[in-house]
């Protein structure tokens, strides 16, 4: 049997100002120490490669992606929590990655909390590769929690 939400068409666009109040209630249900709805619009306002997930006409995940001097930086990759395990948030990241190839882009990093196994899973997928730790990096409800630090050369992915 197939359930609505099988066929129900999904689509990547650019992020845009109206969908911020959608992202940050996302965001919000997802983590403890989510970013603000600022923090989005800083993003948008200073050209980041921003992305929204759509299905039917309801976003569902998002990604931001920075470029600059040859690298990339994943900054945020997030699915609403009702639409995951269903190959969203490889989507938003094949998109991502897509559009740092486009720039030319010849690394790309991002930081993950080793408590996101889910997210270090589908990056090993793609090819990411722990590089470094960044201690205490992310907030945590008791203290601090270190960051893994990962990173693709894209012309070893492809």
């Amino acid at each position: 049997m197939i359930s609505r939400i099988d066929v129900m068409p999904v689509y990547l666009r650019s992020m845009e100002h109206d969908d911020l109040a959608t992202i940050s209630d996302i965001e919000r249900r997802s983590y403890d120490f989510p970013w603000s709805h600022g923090v989005f619009r800083d993003c948008l306002l200073a050209g980041y490669n921003c992305i929204a997930l759509e299905r039917g006409n309801e976003v569902v995940g998002y990604g931001i992606l920075s470029v600059a001097a040859g690298e990339a930086h994943i900054l945020n990759l997030c699915v609403d929590p009702v639409f995951r395990s269903l190959g969203y948030g490889a989507r938003i990241l094949d998109e991502m990655l897509s559009r740092a190839r486009y720039a030319e882009v010849k690394q790309v990093f991002l930081e993950v909390r080793p408590s996101n196994v889910n997210a270090i899973t589908l990056y090993r997928k793609r090819g990411f590769h722990r590089i470094a730790k960044r201690p205490a990096y992310y907030q945590a409800r008791e203290g601090r929690e270190d960051a893994e630090v990962f990173s693709l050369k894209l012309e070893d992915a492809d």
